[in-house]
């Protein structure tokens, strides 16, 4: 079953629930298989390698068995928090005087603050989406400009399909960082 809410989007993805495994990871109940899981749900459907092989690579490795944290930066945490709260949608879960901390679908974003920022030109953060066309709309509608590049062949959204098969989007935050959506 999915339940589909303006803010978060669905909490049912191929059978795993999000709204299950952020509440286990925000318990300290989350185990290494339920990361294997969540990580390795893209290569599942490729048909690439088993989960006990990630398993065992995850155990063995330095971070593979650790959660990892995004990092964005902001020069005005105001128009940030906005940005990732009120159009993205993604729950604040606190903010101090360094950082905004958002929970993205179990991953902890923080939003930092920077004196000065020099957005690169390249992607700093995506999204893996069910529905690249509908997630491109939804965000048209909550006025975010999706980004045309010279020489790539966009869609009238502003979708890419990749060689690879992937369809991709890329829009800016309030600081000019590149954000994108994907589809696999």
């Amino acid at each position: 079953m999915e339940i589909e809410t303006p803010a978060l989007g669905s909490y049912c993805l191929n059978g795993l629930c999000r709204m299950r495994d952020i509440l286990r990871r925000n318990s300290g109940l989350a185990t290494v298989a339920d990361s294997v899981d969540t990580i390795g749900m893209a290569k599942q459907k490729s048909g690439s390698t088993p989960q006990k092989a990630n398993l065992a690579r995850q155990r063995e490795s330095i971070l593979g068995s650790q959660e990892l944290v995004a990092f964005v930066a902001t020069r005005d945490p105001s128009r940030a928090k906005e940005f990732y709260r009120v159009t993205l949608g993604l729950p604040l879960v606190s903010e101090d005087e360094f950082a905004l901390v958002f929970d993205a679908t179990g991953t902890m974003l923080r939003v930092t603050r920077v004196q000065e920022l020099a957005a690169a030109k390249y992607t700093v953060l995506g999204w893996q989406v069910r529905d690249i066309v509908q997630t491109a709309k939804d965000l048209q509608r909550a006025r975010v400009t999706l980004e045309r590049y010279p020489g790539m062949q966009q869609d009238e959204l502003g979708i890419w399909n990749s060689p690879s098969g992937a369809r991709v989007a890329w829009f800016k935050d309030p600081d000019g960082n590149t954000l994108s959506i994907t589809q696999f």
